[in-house]
């Protein structure tokens, strides 16, 4: 990559530099080779580190760049297709879907869990919630990080099963909750920013953009579970079946 200085543009200095570098790594960079560092960078293209550094975020959200731990930035490979709906609703565990059990707890339900829980479920707010964890694999690489929460309620036969803990407990938790008769179920996905234990598990930075994928499943009686799946923004393009639609909703802030 030369030196390159950046001229005057009507667009703002950092996307004008993003766009430099994206035709740099088409040009002189291979798949998973490590950038120069910052400072050489901001010289080579005579900009302020800030403004690098605006250029480099916005390239890692469109799946360009890759940050790694010990590593550095490196070149991304092209973003895997990964199938997050389908025509036919089922259960999370149903399918081979490149879902791995972790592990899964029973406790009290926080508020957060409550509020994505919503009313009318079978479950209370003094009934524990079982919580499985499980890791989203594909071509050996983890792209999503799940946590399902399942009220105590809609897997009464549970306790029956003498799995305490891990993989197996975990397995267990979806094969009761599969017991169910599924009425239906909503899904909503957001850009959000990786939580340490999610970026632990998808060798990400903390912070890092990811995509969250929330799931509802629905019986008769009301909400049955709910999976919140962190996808990495950065190698994944999420594409949705029949039924898969994706509803846009504005919702207004207000600063406090």
């Amino acid at each position: 990559m030369g030196t390159t200085q950046l001229e005057t543009a009507p667009e703002p200095k950092y996307w004008h530099l993003k766009t430099v570098l994206s035709e740099a790594l088409d040009q002189d960079f291979a798949v998973g080779e490590v950038l120069p560092n910052e400072r050489e960078l901001a010289a080579r293209f005579g900009v302020a580190r800030a403004t690098l550094r605006q250029a480099l975020e916005q390239l890692e959200l469109e799946g360009r760049l890759q940050r790694r731990r010990g590593v550095g930035t490196t070149v991304a490979p092209p973003r895997v297709g990964v199938a997050v709906g389908s025509a036919q609703h089922s259960w999370p565990g149903e399918s081979v879907d490149g879902w791995e059990p972790v592990d899964a707890a029973e406790t009290l339900p926080t508020a957060a869990v409550l509020k994505l829980l919503g009313t009318g479920g079978a479950f209370a707010a003094d009934q524990p919630v079982h919580t499985v964890r499980r890791t989203r694999v594909s071509h050996g690489q983890a792209v999503a990080a799940e946590l399902l929460y399942v009220p105590a309620a809609s897997v009464p036969g549970l306790p029956a099963i003498e799995a305490p803990a891990g993989p197996a407990r975990a397995r267990a938790v979806l094969r009761e909750l599969q017991r169910l008769v599924l009425d239906g179920q909503d899904r909503s996905v957001e850009l959000g920013s990786a939580r340490a234990d999610d970026a632990k598990e998808l060798d990400r930075l903390p912070g890092a953009p990811v995509l969250v994928v929330t799931t509802r499943y629905f019986t008769t009686a009301g909400t049955a579970a709910v999976s919140v799946a962190t996808y990495r923004a950065d190698t994944c393009r999420l594409t949705f079946g029949d039924t898969g639609n994706v509803e846009i909703t504005h919702e207004s802030r207000v600063a406090s």
